[in-house]
């Protein structure tokens, strides 16, 4: 099987910058924030709409919220009682869609070697 050639420049990542990439990529790992991320691709919401939303309880959302958050994947903002959030870096749809992109291709790869 020949391997892709890559279009981009090679670059060498310093022991931080490969930090700093592996910890986006753990904060993308867990897919109730995944499922958060594509609530939230359509626009602000409350924490109690994204918990019903993605059938969880408030408690639990609140907690990956406050990862997203840190992360700067997410901006908060607070009316009154209730807190809003927002995608805070929308450069993670453009993420999410290449590595769906290439799950399809290997699905469909996968698929015509057992027809």
């Amino acid at each position: 099987m020949k391997r892709k050639e890559s279009k981009r420049e090679k670059r060498e990542m310093s022991e931080e910058g490969l930090q700093l990439v592996a910890a986006r990529f753990r904060i993308l790992s867990d897919p109730m924030r995944l499922r958060i991320l594509q609530y939230l691709e359509s626009g602000e919401q409350s924490v109690s709409a994204i918990a019903a939303a993605v059938d969880s309880t408030q408690p639990n959302v609140s907690k990956h919220l406050k990862i997203l958050q840190e992360g700067a994947f997410l901006t908060r903002r607070q009316d009154g009682n209730t807190v809003y959030y927002a995608i805070g870096d929308a450069t993670i749809f453009a993420l999410c869609d290449l590595v769906c992109q290439n799950l399809e291709e290997r699905q469909a790869k996968r698929v015509t070697l057992y027809r």
